[in-house]
């Protein structure tokens, strides 16, 4: 579908040998947008421009795990920053509008939005009315916050965190065991996208979904899960999810079981986690955690990661 008005033309991109043209404004995740397109984590139908002579003045696209499933996340939103305010807005607000009609299935949830930020974005006038111009215009479209994230990164030099001396660890390759041990972490979990899901989910669903979702999708064997056991046979504590997704090597999750909390075993975990990793001469791991969840965030700071960018969700209710 094509749209035209007021001489902006809204559109699809016509195939993936316009990726050039998408190009004309940019993102953080630019590197990743031929090899999703060879994949079929993305198709140019999902990836729409706003144009006025040939110059793009905003651009849109839907990504998902793998080839062939619905949109499962609006990733790229972007606006050329050198219009005036108010044509920023409307433009955008009419490319959104148009290309969500187009790509998501009539009566389907709206795809999550997220997008990365600089870690200082508030501090920085720029890097905040870029942040706030796509934030603005998503709420116009009755989008809502979710959450704010760090998103944390352990580099190749950093040293390598000591194995634990108190918890032993094992493969977690039975999935039901596995499951069994996730649904009682996502119980209680502090995790703001898991709380969401439990409003209309059991539990014992959200960890299944999250499993199916996730890590079956990973490039990594589940050989590299670890779960972590009291040394005096008192049984499991929690699990590690160390794994590479199609993009990064990363902590996937980490939980420790409600019994075991208050006596610091987040840090045997990640380092567990992060020592499968590190064995594998990876030059960076990534991870991620809420804003809110500080005892997270210190627990990744104890173990060398520092934090490099941030991310932002909106959904649609």
């Amino acid at each position: 579908m094509t749209t035209s008005a007021s001489d902006v033309t809204i559109r699809p991109l016509a195939g993936p040998d316009e990726l050039g043209l998408f190009h004309q404004l940019s993102y953080v995740l630019d590197h990743e947008l031929e090899d999703d397109l060879a994949t079929g984590r993305r198709i140019p139908d999902w990836m729409w421009v706003a144009l006025r002579d040939g110059r793009v003045l905003a651009r849109i696209a839907w990504w998902t795990a793998k080839s062939g499933g619905p949109p499962l996340s609006l990733d790229f939103f972007d606006v050329d920053d050198t219009l005036p305010a108010a044509e920023r807005h409307e433009i955008g607000l009419r490319l959104l509008e148009t290309a969500t009609a187009e790509v998501v299935p009539a009566g389907a949830d709206r795809p999550e939005y997220g997008r990365f930020v600089p870690g200082d974005w508030r501090e920085d006038a720029a890097a905040r009315e870029v942040v706030e111009t796509r934030l603005n215009i998503l709420a116009a479209s009755g989008a809502t916050p979710l959450v704010e994230r760090l998103r944390l990164e352990w580099r190749a030099g950093t040293p390598v965190p000591e194995p634990s001396t108190r918890l032993s660890f094992r493969p977690a390759t039975d999935r039901e065991e596995l499951i069994a041990l996730m649904t009682l972490v996502v119980e209680n979990s502090l995790d703001e996208h898991t709380r969401e899901e439990l409003r209309t989910m059991t539990p014992r669903e959200s960890a299944e979904r999250m499993y199916e979702e996730e890590f079956a999708t990973f490039r990594s064997p589940p050989t590299w899960w670890r779960i972590a056991e009291l040394k005096d046979g008192g049984g499991p504590v929690g699990f590690v999810i160390p794994a590479r997704n199609n993009y990064n090597p990363v902590i996937a999750y980490i939980g420790v079981l409600p019994a075991h909390r208050g006596h610091g075993y987040i840090d045997d975990l990640l380092a567990e986690g992060t020592r499968v990793l590190a064995a594998q001469d990876v030059p960076r791991i990534r991870a991620a955690t809420d804003l809110p969840n500080v005892p997270m965030a210190n627990a990744f700071a104890r173990a060398g990661y520092v934090t490099f960018e941030r991310a932002i969700n909106m959904v649609w209710k």
